[in-house]
């Protein structure tokens, strides 16, 4: 059989043909009473888990590591994957997002976190309960995802906002 060879310009225009979507990255950090930290970014109304979006062919676990020392001073290894969530582009977002939701672990008390001041006005750590009063929806959603994806030990498919497959 023959073989089929493409050159660099036909591979090139072939690659930027493809569908595109974007990444993100977080932790699920937890204290020794399982509340959540959330950050308050400086650019949003809401609260969210901390972590960001990834570089250029940043492989998910090590961006969720830099963006956590970056926005709040703790250097991690972040666990086992707990939720990959796709969201659909909407009017904010062009393309489709995936959000990768890691183990971040428990942390100490008295453990420092630092802001990044450019990003970050506050933080605190937030019982389940009141998870609602923070997080839009969808990361309400990943969220909640995580903390049973934690519990259960297996990660959690969570697209747009809903388990899958539905229970």
């Amino acid at each position: 059989m023959a073989s089929v060879t493409f050159s660099d310009a036909e591979r090139e225009r072939w690659y930027a043909s493809l569908p595109a979507m974007h990444g993100a990255a977080a932790a699920l950090i937890t204290d020794r009473l399982g509340r959540v930290l959330l950050v308050k970014p400086n650019y949003r109304d809401y609260w969210t888990l901390p972590g960001g979006i990834l570089e250029h062919g940043e492989p998910p676990h090590e961006g969720c590591a830099r963006e956590v020392k970056e926005e709040i001073g703790l250097a991690i290894t972040p666990g086992p994957l707990l939720v990959l969530a796709w969201a659909r582009p909407d009017g904010e977002r062009p393309r489709p997002f995936v959000f990768f939701v890691f183990d971040g672990g428990e942390i100490a008390p008295g453990t420092e976190i630092r802001l990044q001041a450019e990003e970050l006005e506050d933080h605190r750590f937030v019982d389940a309960a009141d998870l609602a009063s923070y997080l839009p929806p969808l990361i309400e959603a990943r969220v909640r995802a995580g903390l049973a994806a934690r519990a259960a030990g297996a990660a959690v498919y969570l697209p747009d906002g809903v388990p899958y497959p539905a229970a």
